[in-house]
């Protein structure tokens, strides 16, 4: 199991740099590259060659677009490249990019790295949305959002990192960009344009005892806190057995069965200690969505299958894979020392649905990204 990247490069990005066209949005730009040669056009892919240099040799695997818009890049690094789609005749487009990412996103990558400026980030926010992890490579004129590496070599440290199983944590950055043609008449018109979720380097609190009991439940209050504001009240979540987990409960005001499973809605318990059969009962009566709340156990690191098995793979296929929310304090997550979050659900293919690299809440307004896979992977040398 190992890091499915998806790379999107926006061939045109930083073009116009040279030409003080203050972007790569406008005619001017596209004339330019119309004008140039191929193997001098692609400043955006010699970027993101300084970034994936860092990769060969770890356990990925890059999902692209075929030639300048990804292909070609990953091939020339070494990287084992699988190609998903490519671009319209000519130069390609804003659309081209937007089509890109969100095939990319259909096709189960873990982390899409794109390659460009403000603009390039404006299409991949209108294709991506807020939720799915995005790490930009600045290559663009203008440089005025918070989602890009501080260089292409820092993005490229900072995939190594995830993919050798390091902490990386995730938090919203803002998209921003300026009104080009402003811009042009020296007027600087810079404009919130979204969010999208950035990976950044995962840090510890250095005086934290990351053994002691008073510091896991004070992580647990801090993450069982910024959960319960994100709760929706026509969600049915099931919230699964562990200390993490009681401490959402006991955010809530609700009773918690430490060692099974309570189903909550709106602020009120519906059902204490749950089997499978009374879970599928009102997942199938719920209003809405549903969401599993998990936590690993610590030193195994299992998430699925070891003292939750009522969290079967029927309801699992119920609630859906993608409503899955895992919660443990980085403690708990550096203690595997590297290895990933495990599942044994004694269904096969189910478990290959859940592999992956994931996000998990290791605090309030704290999240990282990790890997979860299956004791096949675990046992490999």
């Amino acid at each position: 199991m190992g890091l499915r990247l998806g790379l999107v490069i926006n061939p045109l990005a930083g073009l116009g740099g040279s030409r003080a066209f203050k972007g790569s949005d406008g005619h001017e730009a596209r004339q330019l590259a119309s004008e140039q040669a191929s193997a001098t056009l692609f400043r955006a892919e010699q970027r993101a060659l300084r970034a994936l240099e860092a990769l060969p040799g770890l356990d990925l695997e890059v999902l692209a677009w075929a030639g300048p818009m990804g292909e070609r890049a990953a091939k020339t690094a070494g990287l084992p490249v699988t190609v998903t789609g490519q671009a319209g005749d000519g130069l390609s487009t804003a659309a081209d990019t937007r089509e890109a990412a969100s095939t990319l996103r259909r096709s189960g990558i873990d982390l899409l790295l794109f390659v460009g400026g403000d603009g390039t980030a404006r299409d991949i926010c209108d294709a991506i949305g807020d939720d799915f992890p995005v790490l930009g490579i600045p290559a663009g004129v203008k440089m005025h959002s918070g989602v890009f590496a501080v260089s292409p070599e820092a993005a490229g440290e900072l995939l190594r990192q995830l993919a050798s199983g390091g902490l990386v944590g995730l938090q919203p950055r803002e998209v921003r960009d300026i009104d080009e043609a402003a811009f042009r008449r020296d007027v600087v018109r810079s404009r919130f344009y979204g969010e999208m979720l950035v990976p950044g380097e995962g840090r510890f609190l250095q005086h934290t005892k990351v053994g002691g009991r008073e510091s896991e439940e004070l992580v647990a209050v801090e993450i069982a806190e910024w959960l319960v504001q994100q709760m929706r009240p026509e969600t049915t979540y099931l919230v699964g057995p562990g200390s993490t987990t009681a401490a959402i409960m006991e955010e809530l005001g609700l009773p918690n069965t430490l060692l099974g499973v309570d189903v909550v809605r709106a602020g009120k318990l519906l059902c204490s200690d749950a089997d499978e059969e009374q879970l599928l009962a009102q997942l199938a009566g719920a209003p809405a969505d549903a969401e599993i709340i998990v936590t690993a156990i610590g030193g195994q690191g299992h998430i699925f299958g070891r003292g939750n098995q009522q969290l079967s793979p029927a309801v699992i296929r119920a609630v859906g894979t993608d409503h899955l929310r895992i919660v443990a304090g980085k403690g708990k997550i550096a203690g595997l020392e590297g290895r990933p979050l495990l599942v044994d659900t004694n269904d096969p293919q189910l478990d290959a649905e859940l592999c992956g690299y994931r996000e998990v809440v290791t605090g309030y307004e704290d999240r990282i990204l990790y890997a979860v896979a299956t004791y096949e992977v675990e046992d490999q040398p």
